[in-house]
């Protein structure tokens, strides 16, 4: 393996003390930083007092900008690429980046940071053993009743973006496709005003009936439940009336007897002896 030539570096998603060591490193030797909003990335480095060219790089102009990035690589500079807060290329198109580099076989490296659905995760309350990250629901009516179909039956936690805005008509098709789940609510991560409700879609709808909704969101919500075997027809039946059972429907002796000696997986001579009993 070379040395990287992007690194993906993971920024606050609020307080500015979760900058590490690593990070002001990492972003004092790049060459250049890639950066979503130029504007508040400049704040980030007057903060650790550091001075270096940036480029912005963000959803609408991610092909461009991704080729003028590669070139520069290819010229001998290395990349820092940013996000606004958080770690890039998780709902980001870094993702679109680092597919361009690695095709052309140059090494990507990252510097861990926090991460808003990580930490909403862990703070739920939920099951963390399996999630499944769902970023934002598509704005468009159909594809997102289309997503939420597709999530209704998955059995691990659900983990969703959600924009103020938003809320409400997200919580609601929430409730019209999952039952009344519990979920829980995050916002302000890592800051002053840090918030995690808890409880029911149901109550939360209740509550942003009165209250409105401010500050992004990350909603984790309670996977599909196991649904419970349905016991055996023949479970409460005696051998003889199991095989009676079979008889009725029109089989033989001899084939009810081994009908009924497959569903109880035992041998046929176990059932004939009971039937025989009688």
């Amino acid at each position: 393996m070379g040395e990287p030539v992007l690194y993906l570096v993971g920024t606050p998603i609020g307080n500015l003390g979760d900058l590490s060591k690593r990070t002001k490193e990492i972003l004092e030797q790049v060459d250049f930083i890639a950066a979503e909003d130029t504007r508040n990335t400049l704040k980030l480095l007057n903060h650790m007092g550091i001075k270096k060219p940036m480029i912005s790089y963000f959803e609408h102009n991610k092909r461009e900008r991704g080729m003028e990035i590669l070139r520069r690589i290819q010229g001998g500079e290395i990349c820092a690429l940013v996000t606004d807060a958080g770690m890039p290329g998780i709902s980001d198109p870094g993702e679109d980046l680092v597919v361009l580099l690695t095709e052309q076989g140059y090494e990507v490296s990252f510097i861990p940071g926090p991460c808003a659905l990580i930490g909403a995760l862990i703070l739920s309350g939920l099951p963390t053993g399996r999630f499944s990250f769902e970023g934002f629901l598509s704005t468009t009516k159909k594809n997102r009743l289309s997503h939420l179909e597709e999530l209704k039956n998955k059995k691990e936690t659900l983990i969703f973006y959600e924009a103020p805005q938003k809320l409400r008509t997200t919580l609601q098709d929430l409730l019209e496709h999952f039952g009344d789940r519990r979920i829980a609510l995050c916002k302000e991560l890592t800051k002053l005003h840090e918030t995690v409700q808890r409880g029911t879609i149901s109550e939360m709808i209740a509550f942003y009936e009165e209250v409105t909704p401010r500050g992004e969101y990350v909603l984790v919500l309670e996977g599909a439940k196991e649904c419970k075997e349905e016991a055996p027809f023949w479970e409460k039946l005696s051998p003889a009336a199991h095989v009676e059972y079979y008889v009725q429907t029109g089989l033989s002796k001899k084939e009810a007897i081994k009908a009924a000696a497959s569903d109880r997986g035992v041998a046929k001579n176990e059932i004939y002896n009971e039937v025989m009993k009688k």
